[in-house]
């Protein structure tokens, strides 16, 4: 037999596994913030930013998205992230809109100006698009407003999206309408000519790369979450493929 476990080494590994789950966020505690939001342009080619969605509607997300601040934004891995923002009523009860809250995906990076800004690390902020923010805070207020913030799952309709672009051996891979947790922490792609998974990189935000040559092959695919769940995409694209389209997969994040 082998050593017992004792009511405290359970304990600990019980808070252990809490405070992991803490740290991830997914449905987690609210924590505190600021949020702007940015120009008045509502068009969805205009709010993918950093994170090269380009178009927020053909990406899944809508209007309701924000640049978050670097310490949030972690060098483009939050890119698809979901967060569920209220504003701080008692914090400041003339801008904020009581028990409005609203689930954002982060498509954009606000970037530190170095001088006291608000997106200047350590600070945690939204730059929400100006529809998302008005959800929230009252109409006339073209200030910063307190929030109150925690990650939350994503729910997406129909399947993650893979847009492939590049040309000949350089394949750029923007991935898109991510459900769970939404923020991709690798990622892999298989030929039909080969048998085994091919790792993908990061190029920027949510767009990963390969220098393999997979013209004339089904592609399928295998993503990580940062919140550790995996699904794979088998023969989500055709051998018919090229370079400029979109595919849907069946399969969906929960």
């Amino acid at each position: 037999m082998g050593p017992s476990v004792t009511p405290s080494v359970l304990v600990c590994q019980f808070l252990f596994f809490v405070c992991l789950l803490s740290l991830k966020g997914i449905n987690g505690g609210w924590l505190h913030a600021h949020a702007t939001f940015y120009g008045a342009n509502q068009s969805p080619a205009t709010l993918g930013g950093a994170c090269g969605y380009d178009n927020t509607f053909h990406a899944g997300f809508g209007v309701n998205t924000a640049a978050v601040s670097g310490a949030l934004f972690r060098g483009g891995e939050a890119c698809g992230a979901c967060y569920q923002l209220m504003c701080n009523y008692r914090a400041d009860p003339k801008w904020c809109l009581r028990r409005a809250v609203i689930t954002v995906t982060a498509t954009n990076f606000c970037p530190p100006n170095n001088n006291g800004g608000w997106c200047d690390p350590p600070r945690q902020h939204f730059d929400m698009s100006m529809p998302a923010f008005f959800r929230i805070a009252r109409q006339g207020n073209e200030g910063i407003v307190p929030v109150l913030y925690r990650r939350v799952s994503c729910t997406r309709r129909g399947g993650v999206r893979f847009t492939l672009r590049g040309q000949s051996n350089f394949n750029l891979v923007m991935i898109s309408n991510v459900g769970g947790s939404g923020d991709i922490k690798a990622a892999w792609v298989r030929g039909s000519g080969g048998r085994s998974w091919v790792p993908l990189h990061r190029n920027w935000g949510a767009n990963w790369q390969s220098s393999f040559d997979l013209r004339n092959q089904k592609l399928s695919f295998k993503l990580t979450l940062v919140d550790g769940k995996t699904l794979e995409f088998f023969n989500v694209v055709p051998s018919t493929w090229r370079f400029g389209q979109t595919f849907s997969s069946r399969s969906q994040f929960s």
